[in-house]
């Protein structure tokens, strides 16, 4: 099997339950992302390897491993073990990703989790990786060769040591920016985060926004968008796919 990429928002896993809390549920149906991770799932189950946003953070971690646990069994996906590499575990990187077949790229603070892969030299060591790999908001973000860092934290966007763009896993030439329907108004360091800040950025650059539940689905070169998303160049942005079609990139 050759390398398939899942190139998430969010995987749209959770919904709120009739006391108010929040249930951790399958894969979305709406884009047909579950019937598509299911098509290619292993015939057998499956070892799963988690890649922490921030390795320091312990307890996330740890949360996280138990979310995708819950995730994957909802959506009646066999898993043999769930492993996360984390600032605890970071030495078994190399003997852990051969014995997996499934890496969810977590979501978390961009920046933050790209050191970390670039510590764990992730970009060379999941060149030969064969098998399927999800990517979920910054973990879809650092997937890219060149990545756009779109600043977040309070701060960022009018820090002029803060660096946009990073070197990334080069699992796809695409800049994704997720949550756009969460994102698309906030407003960062008294300005508009995209109209002020993003779209400024685009121009001679080319993003891609995701809404959630929306996603990019990549396999030998195809790259098909699934669900709704924006092109984002040179100041402008455009619809590019709606909610229940595919845009063939």
């Amino acid at each position: 099997m050759s390398k398939i990429l899942f190139l998430t928002s969010s995987p749209d896993a959770s919904y709120p339950s009739e006391d108010g809390n929040w249930v951790t549920g399958p894969l979305a149906s709406k884009n047909g992302l579950i019937e598509r991770v299911r098509a290619v799932w292993p015939g057998k189950p499956a070892n799963v390897l988690s890649i922490a946003s921030d390795p320091a953070n312990d307890a996330m971690n740890d949360e996280m491993m138990e979310f995708y646990a819950k995730m994957l069994a909802a959506s009646d996906l066999a898993v043999a073990q769930i492993r996360s590499i984390d600032g605890r575990t970071w030495e078994k990187v190399d003997e852990w990703l051969a014995e997996s077949d499934f890496v969810i790229l977590s979501g978390g603070h961009v920046p933050t989790q790209n050191a970390f892969l670039q510590e764990l030299g992730l970009r060379e060591k999941l060149a030969s990786f064969d098998g399927i790999i999800m990517g979920i908001s910054a973990g879809t973000m650092n997937s890219a060769d060149i990545v756009y860092a779109q600043p977040e934290l309070p701060g960022e966007s009018a820090d002029p040591d803060y660096v946009r763009y990073l070197r990334g896993l080069n699992l796809t030439k695409l800049n994704i920016l997720p949550h756009y329907q969460k994102v698309k108004d906030n407003l960062l360091d008294g300005k508009r985060l995209m109209e002020d800040i993003t779209y400024g950025d685009s121009y001679g650059h080319l993003y891609y926004a995701l809404e959630d539940g929306s996603y990019v689905y990549c396999d030998g070169g195809t790259e098909l968008f699934c669900g709704k998303a924006y092109e984002i160049k040179d100041g402008k942005i455009r619809t590019v796919c709606e909610d229940g079609e595919v845009w063939n990139h």
